[in-house]
């Protein structure tokens, strides 16, 4: 039995389940480029009263997925979970990493990036700390595609890490990590943090955002060859804003405001094979606050996005106040596959496979 109906055969189940626990209604999404959607596990089986931060990888053909469990986002169970496909069916999440100190005191875990260098292990990183202004970063290895996982090693002082997306990896083998700072005063920047092929070496661009002008975090890097860079990062000002480098990240030009509003939620993107830029954000500007609905939209130059499907319905009436479908990660799979996941709800992951062919701008 496929992906798909499997999904619509257990959408009755499932819809019980949240209309019981007075969730919002499960909605299947009708698009011809959608080849699988599904929860990576059911809300009766959940684990964790809440997720967020979910991240998604293709390791020798099988799908991994991520994200952060707990109580609630900032409290001190909360740690990083992992979800294998490699025939069809998600396996039990198991938690993988804590916030367990030497001392024996915790700190939350935050924002897990799966990320697959060229003939490298698979790479699990992700933050410890008692919030984003004084978090530090981490990442374990797996050399079976997710089934076992190194010690956890923390990062060289000065690095975080991709904060919520995942890094690219450029023709001669280097890694740019897509990452930012939050300070206690409130200031917020995104900078490119650089590595040689083994992400074993780590060097800083230094902050890319003016904080007076813009709040930045969290940036997405797009590749449109030729040395040409894009990045795309959430901010404070209602707006995704741009950066652009014609050097392949070495020199970066300053910061600007695009037309796509941003509610301040995350948002991610990649660079399809066929040259096409792929963008999925949340096309709302109330600050701090409307994450329905997530939206997919496509480009060819990184300046006009045309919408392509919203993953979930647009808000028509108040009986979806407080829903949340929000954070993605998307990535293309080397069989060309557009594999995507984000927040459900904070209450499990949603999954889907994309075929790249199908999406057509409307």
């Amino acid at each position: 039995m496929n992906y798909v109906c499997s999904f619509f055969l257990s959408l009755t189940a499932l819809t019980c389940t949240a209309q019981s626990a007075k969730l919002p209604q499960v909605i299947p999404i009708d698009h011809p480029a959608i080849v699988t959607q599904e929860f990576i596990y059911e809300l009766k089986d959940a684990l964790t009263p809440e997720c967020h931060a979910s991240t998604v990888e293709v390791s020798n053909e099988t799908v991994v997925a991520s994200w952060f469990g707990g109580t609630k986002e900032r409290n001190k169970d909360v740690g990083i979970w992992i979800s294998r496909n490699a025939n069809g069916d998600w396996s039990t999440p198991e938690e993988v990493a804590n916030g367990i100190q030497e001392d024996g005191t915790r700190h939350p875990c935050w924002n897990p990036v799966l990320f697959k260098p060229e003939g490298e292990p698979l790479y699990l990183f992700y933050k410890v700390g008692p919030s984003p202004q004084e978090w530090w970063g981490l990442y374990m290895t797996s050399k079976d595609d997710g089934q076992t996982w190194s010690e956890p090693v923390m990062l060289p002082k000065g690095i975080l890490g991709p904060i919520k997306n995942q890094p690219i990896q450029l023709k001669n083998g280097t890694i740019l990590s897509p990452s930012s700072n939050e300070t206690v005063s409130g200031e917020w920047t995104i900078h490119i943090e650089h590595s040689n092929e083994d992400a074993q070496s780590w060097s800083s661009s230094g902050p890319l955002d003016d904080p007076s002008e813009f709040g930045a975090i969290q940036p997405v890097i797009l590749n449109y060859g030729n040395g040409k860079l894009q990045l795309l990062s959430r901010t404070k000002n209602n707006v995704i804003a741009e950066n652009w480098s014609d050097d392949n990240g070495k020199n970066w030009d300053a910061m600007k405001a695009t037309s796509l509003p941003n509610p301040n939620s995350g948002i991610d993107g990649v660079t399809l094979k066929d040259g096409r830029q792929l963008l999925v954000y949340n096309p709302t500007e109330k600050n701090w606050g409307d994450r329905v609905p997530l939206r997919l939209a496509i480009s060819e130059d990184g300046q006009k996005w045309n919408r392509v499907l919203d993953l979930e319905p647009v808000r028509k009436t108040t009986d979806r106040e407080g829903e949340e479908y929000s954070y993605p990660t998307v990535m293309q799979a080397q069989d060309g596959m557009i594999h995507l996941v984000y927040t459900w709800n904070r209450k499990t992951v949603k999954y889907l496979v994309l075929d790249p062919a199908k999406l057509v701008s409307k």
